[in-house]
């Protein structure tokens, strides 16, 4: 009985191919991303665990942050300045209504924009999209928000104060929140890549946000202010900041019948999310290539 001998031209035949083609990575980004979704889940625990792990206070930090916020603000602007709630809800919830979507984007947008300089050692030696790395960071402020939400049933609980039917739409202003965070997060993390000074940018941006944005009074404020001096159009400008349409989107759920929204303004905010959300796709793909020998 002979021993079967296998040729060589034979043993080539079992060989797998291995056919490098221009532009395929290209082509196979977006679903590069669903088949690293292991690698995404394992970035957005990690940063999850690391950002509560050897902390005095915890999780609790989620809770005392914005709470904190609403009282000092509940207390300027509701008590001192006299400024009016929206219907009959108690001026504490309509304050924690908006700074429920302001940390998510707050703190969104910092752990996003330093995610690929904090993420250097992984980014130089491995493939990977590295739009997972931003796109992780963004799950710890969601985390938070999650936390800080409980907070927020405390206090309708509180209050007696019982969500409408409108509530079920809160996940769909979520999503919203968390395009709107992505978008600026994904450009200036692209852009500290190159330019470290960019880091310095965020602090201003959150500190300058929180001040124009309607945290601490309503939007409906603003709109009667700029109508009755400048008319429809000046609110209208207002409304390209982004996170005007998400607060408002926020309080109309969480409010229900006691807080309404201007739906052109909201139109303006929604359409500068999907813009900025667009850019920072397009530059961070733009300059992808370039991270690991920059960075």
């Amino acid at each position: 009985m002979e021993a079967s001998a296998t040729t060589p031209a034979a043993a080539a035949a079992h060989v797998d191919e291995i056919v490098i083609e221009a532009g395929k990575t290209e082509r196979q980004y977006w679903r590069d991303l669903w088949r690293f979704r292991e690698l995404f889940a394992v970035l957005s625990w990690r940063d999850i665990a690391v950002r509560y792990k050897q902390t005095v206070i915890g999780v609790a930090w989620a809770i005392l942050q914005p709470l904190l916020s609403m009282v000092i603000m509940t207390v300027v602007f509701g008590k001192v300045a006299g400024l009016p709630s929206e219907g009959n809800a108690p001026y504490a919830i309509m304050v924690f209504a908006g700074m429920l979507p302001w940390y998510f984007f707050a703190n969104s947008l910092s752990n996003a924009s330093m995610s690929l300089v904090n993420n250097a050692n992984l980014i130089s030696k491995i493939y990977f999209p590295r739009m997972i790395v931003p796109a992780s960071a963004v799950i710890t402020g969601f985390v938070d928000f999650l936390v800080s939400f409980g907070m927020m049933v405390a206090l309708m609980i509180f209050y007696r104060f019982p969500p409408g039917w409108a509530m079920l739409t809160l996940p769909l202003f979520v999503v919203v929140a968390f395009f709107a965070a992505m978008g600026p997060g994904l450009l200036i993390t692209a852009l500290n890549v190159k330019y470290r000074d960019f880091r310095y940018v965020i602090p201003f941006i959150v500190q300058f946000g929180l001040y124009v944005s309607p945290v601490g009074f309503s939007s409906s404020l603003i709109r009667e202010k700029f109508g009755e001096r400048f008319g429809e159009t000046a609110f209208m400008l207002y409304s390209l900041n982004p996170m005007v349409g998400v607060i408002d989107g926020f309080r109309w759920a969480i409010l229900g019948g006691e807080s309404t929204i201007y739906w052109p303004g909201f139109s303006v905010s929604l359409a500068l999310v999907a813009i900025l959300l667009w850019l920072g796709i397009w530059y961070f793909r733009r300059t992808e290539r370039t991270f690991a020998d920059v960075i």
